[in-house]
């Protein structure tokens, strides 16, 4: 056991309490001072900011006035005629909800956002896609991406795509980062 000893500064014990005492307040002065000139900028720039943001809310303040229009006469309106095409039914656009393309073997996350960017973010849309599009998209983004085989990604989004998760996962476990071993 290593037992740490404490010389004293000064023989006197009174004497060393007091430089102990007076080294403790000087050590927490530098450290006050330390961080009050550390913290001045952010604090100012906080300061300033919220200044900002008070000038901003008296201007929105003001802006709020009531505006009373006059009601205007109604008018019979105009009969148009319009051709039957404008008259057909516009058709019904169904929002694309995206799937996680990270399930197919070899795509990770910035691989992902690639094949968002260009519009693919269904597994029908990446099983419709080729593999030499696909291999495009990689080459486009650079070095880094080159690197990848998308071989494999649309046969593993379309089994993705059907709900067969079992034929997925078995074939996954035979490829080694979506490449055929």
């Amino acid at each position: 056991m290593i037992l740490l000893q404490v010389t004293p500064l000064s023989q006197n014990f009174w004497v060393a309490g007091i430089e102990a005492i007076a080294l403790l307040a000087l050590a927490a002065y530098v450290g006050w001072w330390l961080a009050r000139r550390t913290f001045a900028v952010k604090i100012e720039g906080l300061q300033a900011d919220i200044e900002t943001k008070r000038v901003a809310l008296s201007d929105c303040q003001k802006s709020k006035t009531v505006v009373k229009v006059a009601p205007t006469p109604v008018e019979k309106p105009a009969v148009v005629v319009a051709p039957i095409a404008a008259l057909a039914p516009e058709p019904v656009v169904v929002p694309t909800v995206p799937d996680d393309l990270k399930i197919v073997e070899g795509i990770g996350p910035k691989i992902e956002g690639l094949l968002n960017n260009e519009g693919i973010v269904t597994f029908a849309q990446l099983a419709a896609t080729t593999p030499e599009r696909i291999k495009e998209i990689l080459d486009a983004a650079g070095p880094r991406f080159q690197m990848h085989d998308p071989t494999t990604w649309p046969q593993q989004s379309a089994l993705a795509r059907d709900g067969k998760w079992d034929e997925l996962k078995s074939w996954q476990e035979e490829l080694n980062k979506g490449r055929l071993e």
